[in-house]
């Protein structure tokens, strides 16, 4: 598929794992929050691996080391490599090794993966603004116990004019506990005291992707995520496919509202969409969306399932269809996925069924913008 404005979510005939040679995952909101397994994830993913499909796992998190996350990863039950762990600290650690001297100081602000990082690039991780010859102040996620002095830091040397990286802008993150503040909110105390703007390497951005790539070798890769800022943006800016899960930040309304540069190629629940094809969302009606302008939609829907999902006055519609119809299994008989192995292509949950609907509607009327159409009631239906 093409970096084209998408107006529905994808279906696949062929099981996700088995289309694509390689996984990128992100792991916060995917694969684990607050440090333990999602519903599904470890089961999906030793199928996945099993069937032939390369994992790798893609974080805008630099906090850890690839070797601390694939110790990790082993310890919930997914036997992992650190080189099959790639970090915006190792992007960021190559944009700032291209543009100084070999063995340059590097003032950081965040945890041992950018010291890591930037050690494997033949830099030197130093902690003070006061460093005789520093090429630059680098900034990553340093966990909730950073100091605040760290951020001072960093404003000191950027206010003398050192220049500025951060390894990614991402304002939250997922925990055990809720969405806490991420990276990107840090960025942002140090952007107030300087004025400055950094030069950011993570998710959605090109160095990251190009990290990736270099790293992985992926010929065919599927990145899956769950954020639409960052995962599915990074797919759109890289031209490859996505698979949005929803076990992390976004949710359903935000979904319906994503721009075409964050809208992504396939929707599911969890990690069990990737071992199964994904159902086809078709147009029904037989008039045309009148789109972003606010013409009548009310001949046009679109279906996937048993819903058909319509935009009319000012609202997302969705309307049950024969209530005994089911395109494949749903929900509660995905066992083939929930027991390691996959399920037959094309099996679906009936709610995320009327999600992809929902998500087809919304696009096309919204076209190039963001769709603005009250969906309370639809998503209500689906309890999301």
């Amino acid at each position: 598929m093409t970096r084209q404005s998408r107006t529905s979510p994808a279906g696949s005939e062929r099981n996700l794992h088995e289309a694509y040679d390689t996984a990128l995952l992100d792991l916060d909101g995917v694969v684990y929050a607050g440090g333990e397994a999602i519903a599904h994830a470890v089961e999906s993913l030793a199928a996945a691996r099993a069937d032939g499909m390369h994992l790798a796992y893609v974080t805008n998190n630099a906090l850890r080391t690839p070797d601390a996350v694939a110790e990790h990863l082993g310890e919930l039950g997914i036997p992992t490599e650190a080189a099959e762990v790639i970090t915006s600290a190792q992007a960021v650690a190559r944009l700032i090794a291209e543009q100084v001297e070999p063995g340059a100081k590097v003032l950081v602000i965040g945890g041992e993966g950018l010291r890591v990082a930037l050690r494997e690039r033949g830099l030197v991780p130093v902690d003070s603004a006061e460093e005789e010859g520093l090429a630059a102040v680098v900034q990553g996620y340093g966990g909730p116990d950073l100091p605040w002095g760290r951020f001072a830091e960093a404003s000191y040397a950027i206010n003398r004019g050192v220049p500025w990286y951060a390894s990614n802008t991402d304002l939250t993150i997922p925990g055990a506990r809720g969405i806490a503040p991420g990276n990107g909110a840090a960025v942002e105390v140090v952007r107030i005291a300087t004025g400055a703007e950094p030069q950011v390497a993570g998710k959605p951005l090109p160095p990251m992707h190009r990290e990736t790539v270099l790293r992985t070798g992926a010929k065919r890769p599927l990145v899956v995520g769950d954020r639409l800022d960052t995962d599915i943006e990074g797919a759109f800016n890289g031209d490859v496919d996505s698979l949005l899960v929803l076990t992390g930040v976004t949710d359903a309304a935000q979904l319906l509202r994503a721009e075409p540069k964050c809208r992504p190629t396939y929707v599911d629940r969890d990690l069990r969409g990737m071992l199964t094809g994904q159902p086809e969302v078709v147009a029904v009606g037989g008039g045309t969306d009148g789109g972003a302008d606010g013409a009548d939609t009310a001949a046009a829907g679109f279906r996937c399932g048993r819903w058909t999902a319509v935009a009319l006055d000012g609202v997302l519609e969705l309307r049950g269809g024969d209530d005994g119809a089911r395109d494949g299994a749903r929900d509660g008989s995905r066992d083939g996925a929930g027991d390691g192995g996959a399920a037959d292509a094309g099996a679906s949950d009936d709610a995320v069924d009327g999600l992809r609907a929902l998500c087809a509607a919304a696009w096309t009327h919204a076209g190039d913008g963001s769709c603005g159409l009250d969906a309370a009631k639809a998503l209500a239906k689906l309890g999301l």
